[in-house]
């Protein structure tokens, strides 16, 4: 049985298998520049978040209807479950479906089918975060917010991601504000290809909750003393970091570095079909590579549960860290 853990970072896109993604394209008649499976995952070699997005956003044609988000959503949580996870918190990318032709709708209703039912199914609760793409104007943004208003009932959260480089955070500050007047929490990417100062702008022009990444702020120490003092959560997520060139391999991670700073540090896995593992392939990694002991292991299934949006449910969260104290390792 996995160490119990939540999981917060976790673009729901990004768990798209390539099996799946040519079953639904077979299935609404969408043809992928591949060959097949093996010559997709040959695709996986990226060189930069730029040549990963080139690809992400070019397997997203594959969905078109609520099945196939219901279908997408429902693999990601069985393998979840298999892995130990017992919340997730997981974001989606409006603007990529709807440039398409796909209604916000139909993303969230398809979505919401799988995750009404993940707790029976798979024992995992679930929230629902929007993302704006940080590449587009922050106008698309907005109109993205107001579409999505006959749904903020299933969504918790906003989020900025896509390529960060010459796209700051102080760019939505004006829906930032909004999403916050309509009663979402807020998180952000920043410090993954950003400097440190998109970590300071997502916290004090966005008025963020959690930092999508942080690994930058590593470079400030000023910074580091701010977010381990306001108990800032980092969702970090090394096998990304290692496939995107953020860091050169696994061992030159500063995961440790960063627990034993003191930051409020979660490990998850960001886009698992392209980068090679799920969150509980990534803490056997960070065990196995950075030589994490099974202490340190408790401590970051610790922090996740401390770090997720449970607020309005205590008693689950209670009861889910107690679960991580009672975990007996082999």
């Amino acid at each position: 049985m996995p160490l119990p853990k939540a999981e917060l970072h976790v673009h729901i896109e990004g768990t798209l298998e390539p099996e799946l993604a040519f079953a639904l394209a077979s299935r609404n008649g969408v043809r992928l520049p591949y060959a097949g499976t093996e010559e997709l995952r040959r695709a996986y070699d990226f060189s930069d978040l730029q040549s990963f997005l080139d690809l992400y956003y070019g397997l997203t044609n594959a969905l078109h209807t609520v099945d196939d988000f219901a279908e997408l959503a429902e693999a990601y949580l069985a393998r979840a479950a298999e892995q130990g996870v017992r919340h997730a918190e997981i974001f989606f990318d409006p603007q990529a479906h709807t440039a398409r032709g796909v209604s916000l709708g139909t993303v969230v209703e398809g979505l919401a089918r799988a995750l009404d039912h993940s707790e029976e199914r798979h024992g995992i609760s679930t929230r629902l975060i929007m993302c704006f793409l940080r590449d587009l104007p922050a106008a698309s943004a907005l109109a993205t917010l107001e579409d999505a208003k006959p749904y903020l009932h299933r969504i918790s959260a906003v989020g900025l991601d896509s390529a960060e480089a010459g796209h700051p955070p102080s760019d939505f500050r004006e829906v930032y504000a909004a999403a916050e007047a309509l009663g979402l929490r807020k998180v952000a990417h920043a410090g993954e290809e950003g400097p440190p100062a998109y970590i300071r702008e997502a916290l004090d022009v966005l008025g963020v909750e959690r930092i999508d990444h942080g690994l930058r702020a590593m470079e400030d120490p000023e910074l580091v003393a701010r977010l381990v003092r306001d108990r800032v959560p980092l969702t970090v997520c090394p096998l990304s970091n290692v496939r995107l060139r953020a860091v050169d391999t696994l061992a030159d991670h500063p995961l440790p570095a960063m627990m034993e700073a003191g930051l409020l540090v979660t490990v998850n896995s960001d886009d698992p079909a392209y980068f090679g593992g799920y969150v509980g392939d990534t803490f056997d990694a960070v065990r196995d590579t950075l030589g994490l002991g099974p202490e340190r292991l408790r401590e970051l299934a610790r922090n996740s549960f401390e770090a997720s949006f449970l607020d309005d449910d205590e008693e689950r969260r209670a009861r889910y860290l107690a679960e991580v104290e009672a975990y007996a390792f082999d």
